[in-house]
């Protein structure tokens, strides 16, 4: 069931209401009896794609659904050796 939106014609009163899709819309103000209008809602609604409900669910490639992916090749560490010039007394 929805939400919808209304703003009271006279006082200004905005205020939702959960309705049935199905229910007439409201036409009196619960704060002050005047007329009121139903809003025009953004219609955000989550987007659910891949396998589960995150949002990082579908961004992964193919190739790692499959087990199939690469393994990341590590870079070689360079070796240092600390220099320290000691000076003769």
């Amino acid at each position: 069931m929805p939400t919808y939106d209304y703003k009271c014609n006279e006082c200004n009163y905005t205020f939702e209401e959960f309705q049935k899709m199905t229910d007439n819309p409201l036409e009196e103000c619960p704060k002050c009896g005047g007329k009121v209008k139903r809003l025009i809602g953004a219609g955000v609604a989550p987007i659910f794609k891949g396998s589960g409900f995150y949002q990082t669910d579908y961004k992964n490639s193919v190739a790692d659904k499959s087990n199939g992916s690469k393994p990341k090749e590590e870079k070689p560490k360079k070796e240092t050796t600390a220099k320290t010039d000691k000076k003769a007394v």
